[in-house]
């Protein structure tokens, strides 16, 4: 044995070993990072055994398979594509038995599988938590006998406490992507119940998804019957729009099979898959989704990868939730390009529907007692889904309501219509916010429009208490300007028919002289710059505060104004409605 290789083997002294201890115990447990809890367990072994390559493989208890998640001293190729079943090589023995596999030259040992070609001696310890096996420490050396008993019964003795801090990080690190996903599921699924433009809806989700999974490549194609075949209508590569739109015939390709089974297909490797149409040289794993509409295949999205076996399951549960409210999406955005055609033909209709609309909702601000008020709405098109409306609940209360139909348009206009028709015939039971909002849910419920729902802000304003009753259901939050600082009024809940057995709370706020309170709808928050920038809650918060000391009126001009500056000739994208009340 060499001279370095019998320095590093020296077996700790006991405060050197216990110096070790109570530091792994520290800087394991100091961090829930996965990553960089796996390289301060590498960093502190490197302290104990001056090894020349390290890995960390942990168990996929399903496949029984193990995977590099950390490594030092392995081709970078190596650890993206191994994979070792539970028996095979050192590392599968070591797990196969639960306990330590000492080679001291792996050119003597058959079951050796090669990493690098400088290795001649290796160390493999199982890490194994309440008798569960999670994953296996993995060293190497060039030297052949470099690892020797004391070093196994120190990486065993420090391998528990290494199990339970990987364990904690990676269950960290699940809820988190959980909570991760979930968040963007239900971002991606109001976003995608907002756009009805074909093209932007196809943008949209590729972008949004794309912070669900990093694909290298996606598509969306969709069916044509008339022709049997699947044609793409997006291709993006990493961010950016890709120029070709491949055909793929009914029944063929990964696509074919994937519709023609109605369920996801997931390909490890495209190279041994006979139905894998090549198309992208660099693709090495797919996973293509079908969208069914009412039992119909319209379409399917395909994914794919440069990495071999790079989609899983969780990929598999996204997409399978996703995909019914793309279709749904789609087939909606689809359906809105037929109508706006027809609404070309009927733009004089249009100029007197929207007459009947103004009509409808308040023009002017009301004199409400004790409050100063101004409003404005401006529709995207010549009809919006934004409603406002003030109601009485007798000479002492008033009502203020804000609301936003989904979509936009005619269809979104008639909805709203119907709201508002709603809301004025149930104006006289004077009921309290939330009671009011459970009876709109009910009733917009049972008159359900596929693909249409809304957001409403319901509010009761008392004068001689300058007391502020309101609940919410999906609209943004209300801002309250006073003494100079912002603040969101944090009341919440569901859109109105959505869900069934919804309850809403009520949210009482004690208004001052000299407050500020505005109520908006979010296409003035999300409106958009030529760089595809949005206007944002901050920067609306930002104008309030500085012209908080103006008449309501102004308040409101100067918002628009600062709007339509931000868009800087872009169309606007969504109707924008803004409420906003001074108190005296």
């Amino acid at each position: 044995m060499s001279e370095t290789a019998r320095a590093t083997s020296r077996p700790l002294e006991l405060t050197e070993l216990l110096t070790l201890m109570i530091e792994v115990g520290e800087r394991i447990n100091s961090t829930l990072d996965l990553d960089e809890l796996l390289a301060r367990i590498a960093e502190i072994v490197k302290r104990a055994i001056d090894y020349d390559v390290f890995a960390i493989l942990l168990l996929n208890e399903k496949t029984q398979e193990f995977r590099v998640h950390f490594s030092l001293g392995h081709p970078r190729e190596l650890v993206r594509s191994l994979r070792i079943k539970v028996g095979q090589g050192i590392v599968g023995r070591a797990a196969q038995t639960r306990r330590s596999v000492l080679v001291n030259d792996v050119k003597d040992e058959p079951a050796y599988i090669p990493s690098l070609a400088t290795i001649r001696s290796e160390l493999a310890v199982p890490l194994i938590l309440k008798g569960r096996l999670i994953g296996v420490i993995d060293l190497g050396a060039p030297q052949p006998e470099f690892f020797n008993d004391s070093h196994v019964s120190l990486l065993e003795l420090l391998a528990g406490r290494m199990a339970m801090a990987i364990e904690n990080a990676r269950l960290y690190r699940r809820t988190l992507r959980q909570a991760r996903t979930l968040q963007l599921l239900n971002e991606i699924s109001r976003e995608l119940t907002s756009v009805l433009v074909l093209n932007e809806l196809l943008r949209k989700i590729g972008a949004l998804t794309k912070r669900l999974v990093d694909y290298h490549r996606f598509g969306i194609l969709l069916a044509d019957d008339q022709t049997q075949t699947f044609n793409a209508v997006i291709s993006l590569k990493q961010d950016e729009r890709m120029p070709e739109r491949p055909t793929v015939n009914y029944g063929q390709g990964i696509v074919g099979a994937a519709a023609a089974l109605r369920e996801p297909v997931v390909v490890p490797d495209v190279r041994k898959d006979a139905r894998y149409i090549s198309i992208n040289p660099e693709t090495r794993s797919e996973m293509t989704v079908p969208l069914i509409y009412r039992g119909r295949v319209i379409g399917v999205i395909d994914l794919e990868s440069p990495q071999l076996n790079y989609f899983n399951e969780e990929h598999v549960k996204i997409f399978s939730t996703l995909a019914p409210q793309i279709a749904i999406a789609i087939e909606n955005a689809r359906l809105y390009e037929r109508v706006a055609r027809s609404e070309a033909r009927l733009e004089r209709d249009l100029r007197s529907a929207q007459d009947i609309q103004m009509h409808l909702m308040p023009g002017i601000a009301p004199k409400i007692p004790g409050l100063d008020l101004a409003l404005r709405f401006q529709p995207a098109r010549e009809l919006g889904g934004d409603l406002y409306d003030f109601l009485n609940y007798g000479r002492d209360r008033q009502v203020i309501v804000v609301g936003d139909v989904s979509g936009k348009g005619a269809p979104a206009a008639l909805y709203g219509a119907m709201a508002s028709g709603t809301l004025r015939s149930l104006a006289p039971q004077k009921l309290p916010p939330p009671e009011m909002m459970k009876k709109l849910n009910i009733m917009f419920l049972d008159r359900k429009i596929e693909g249409h729902f809304i957001t409403l802000t319901y509010a009761i304003w008392e004068p001689r208490t300058k007391i502020l009753s309101l609940a919410n259901a999906g609209m943004p939050l209300p801002i309250l300007v006073r003494k100079g600082q912002c603040r969101a009024i944090r009341a919440e809940g569901v859109p109105l028919g959505l869900l069934e057995h919804t309850e809403y709370q009520a949210l009482n706020v004690h208004l001052e002289s000299g407050d500020l309170l505005a109520f908006f709808s979010d296409g003035i928050t999300e409106a958009n710059n030529p760089q595809h920038e949005e206007f944002t809650s901050r920067r609306l918060e930002q104008i309030l505060r500085q012209s908080a000391q103006k008449p309501p009126q102004e308040v409101v001009d100067g918002v628009f104004k600062e709007v339509r500056e931000f868009e800087a000739g872009r169309p606007q994208r969504d109707d924008q409605t803004l409420v906003v009340l001074k108190v005296r």
